[in-house]
């Protein structure tokens, strides 16, 4: 399929492209807009709820070693607690602080008796993790006590929280430290799994040094995490199993404030995501609607407004077939109004003007046909009168009365020749065609100027075959050639060469003209074959030329000069084969005639 061009569209087509694109454009950007829009809100809400789940697990855990911390205090205050502490006995204080312990804890968590060096007393609930290092401990937290001191341990890739609360007692010299109780407990999937439920569904990963200790995303690794890229507010970006997911991120402290690991709160990308490709395709869908509706209102309006555009362009037409009386009809007083008014006082003026230069012409065609007419018959006639007057008059000798007698006919002949022209112009009824042998139109016409052409010295040179046969009428295409001959022989004053030579086609006859004069010039090709052109010609109405190629034409050829010849003028005639189709018509009329 060829594509047309733009610039051969029409007017309406290209208003409703225009439109197409313009709103293709618009509700591109606008698209673009709203959905980055969008997209930053989303994340910004996304953000948000990371933030808020990251302040409620700071809230939750809060509450969590809060109360721990609670029930540690208690226990320890507790007057027969205290006292089975003070026996030293681990299974005298496992079955007071243990049937305690099982009564007012709810957590999952191990509660461990140390003395103050460290050494384990006893372990109450929960798995009793192996902790190494107790006396370690101990020091971290002996210069923290009497208060309560707690952060997170690192141990055999598990992760705990463990909060330490002093057991005092009186002494002689005050208070003196008995036992420390240590509560523990594990940082697990589960946990991961009960914040999640407690955060409206964010996601928790707990890592220490380079592994994930508890999380509840599944397949998440400590890779993912460290790869993050970091966006703006301190979140992080990550792909985790081919989805996006936003990060926030904060530091795990153990008992000494150092970093022992991080947890990153994540909230998945899928749930804006979705509502992203939904907006999307709403945007498509208005879209859609918006390309149709607009370009429906698009083509009735400017099928309203280019209705008067189409009738100036069919107005514009009408002048071109120079029909100049049309109209445009004014039915705005808008911009096109005024251009229907404006091209209705352009036809006017045109009108007008052009009916003013036909009378004009006119005018000036019979001053040149009078003046011409004038100027040629002025010479003949005062021969005829001079002559007559001298035969009248005188007494003349015969050989003076032939002699004046045949100036007479000569002038006669002159002014006869001249008013043919003049009925030429008018080209009354035409005579019947007729099957004519070319050469002898040409030589009808030689023998018409073999006088002339002998006193001037001008060979003629006839090449036209005697089989050439073509349909005229014979006496307009004898003056063709005679016009033709009669301009070569003005031409060559002096002497010189005039040639006529003739070929057949295959359904024309090609006829060559040629004179060894000083050819055409370039003051006369513009108006060559123009009527009352006459160029360098003491007598004629510059009709010759005009005539001759109109003779042709009326027989179905053509006349024309070639310009470029070398030397003096060469005029073409085509002419009909009387065998030919084009031939058909005339020989038919010969025929009937």
């Amino acid at each position: 399929m060829k594509l047309r061009h733009p610039q051969s569209l029409s007017l309406l087509w290209r208003i409703l492209l225009s439109t197409s694109l313009a709103i293709t454009i618009l509700f591109a950007v606008t698209g673009w807009v709203v959905q980055t829009y969008a997209a930053r809100v989303s994340e910004h809400g996304l953000e948000e709820e990371v933030r808020t789940s990251l302040q409620a697990y700071e809230a939750l855990w809060s509450a969590r070693v809060h109360s721990l911390a609670s029930i540690s205090r208690l226990i320890s205050s507790m007057s027969d607690v205290r006292a089975a502490f003070m026996t030293g006995d681990s299974a005298t204080i496992r079955d007071t602080a243990g049937e305690l312990w099982s009564q007012i804890s709810e957590e999952n968590a191990s509660f461990l008796v140390l003395d103050p060096t460290g050494k384990l007393i006893a372990s109450l609930g929960g798995n009793y993790p192996q902790f190494p290092e107790m006396k370690r401990l101990m020091q971290i937290a002996l210069p923290s006590f009497p208060s309560q001191i707690s952060g997170y341990l690192s141990w055999r890739s598990q992760l705990y929280y463990i909060v330490l609360t002093p057991v005092y007692v009186q002494s002689g010299n005050g208070q003196a430290l008995l036992n420390v109780l240590l509560v523990a407990f594990d940082v697990d999937r589960k946990l991961a799994a009960t914040l999640k439920a407690s955060t409206n569904g964010s996601d928790f990963a707990f890592i220490s040094g380079p592994s994930v200790i508890a999380s509840s995303l599944p397949g998440l690794t400590a890779r993912d995490l460290k790869t993050a890229r970091p966006i703006q507010g301190g979140a992080r970006r990550l792909v985790a199993n081919r989805t996006d997911y936003l990060a926030l991120r904060t530091r795990l402290l153990d008992l000494e404030r150092a970093p022992v690991g991080e947890l990153y709160i994540i909230r998945s990308f899928a749930g804006p995501e979705q509502m992203i490709a939904g907006l999307r395709h709403n945007i498509a869908f208005i879209w859609l609607l918006a390309i149709l509706a607009g370009i429906t209102l698009t083509y009735l309006l400017a099928n309203r407004i280019l209705e008067p555009v189409k009738r100036l362009d069919r107005a514009a037409g009408e002048v071109i077939k120079r029909n100049y009386s049309y109209r445009v009809p004014v039915e705005t007083h808008d911009e096109l109004g005024r251009l229907a008014q404006t091209f209705n006082a352009m036809c006017d003026s045109i009108q007008n003007a052009r009916e003013e230069l036909i009378r004009q012409e006119q005018i000036a065609t019979i001053g040149r046909l009078s003046s011409s007419i004038v100027h040629d018959l002025r010479n003949p006639l005062a021969a005829i009168y001079g002559g007559a007057e001298m035969l009248v008059d005188s007494d003349l000798s015969p050989a003076q009365s032939r002699r004046l007698a045949y100036n007479i006919y000569h002038a006669s002949r002159k002014i006869q020749e001249l008013l043919q022209e003049l009925l030429d112009i008018s080209r009354a009824k035409a005579k019947p065609t007729e099957v004519c042998k070319l050469i002898d139109i040409v030589r009808g016409a030689q023998e018409s100027i073999a006088r002339a052409a002998e006193l001037q010295s001008v060979t003629i040179h006839v090449d036209v075959p005697e089989d050439l046969e073509t349909v005229a009428e014979r006496d307009r295409l004898e003056r063709v050639f005679l016009n033709l001959m009669n301009n070569a022989l003005e031409a060559m004053p002096e002497g010189g060469r005039l040639s006529v030579s003739a070929r057949a086609t295959s359904s024309h006859i090609l006829v060559q003209v040629d004179d060894s004069g000083p050819g055409i010039s370039e003051e006369a090709w513009q108006t060559l074959f123009q009527p009352f052109a006459s160029f360098g010609k003491k007598n004629g109405l510059g009709l010759g030329l005009a005539l001759s190629r109109q003779t042709v034409l009326d027989h179905g050829g053509d006349l024309w000069a070639e310009r470029g010849h070398t030397s003096g003028a060469r005029f073409m005639l085509r002419l009909p084969l009387a065998c030919s189709p084009e031939a058909a018509p005339g020989i038919n009329s010969a025929v009937q005639a």
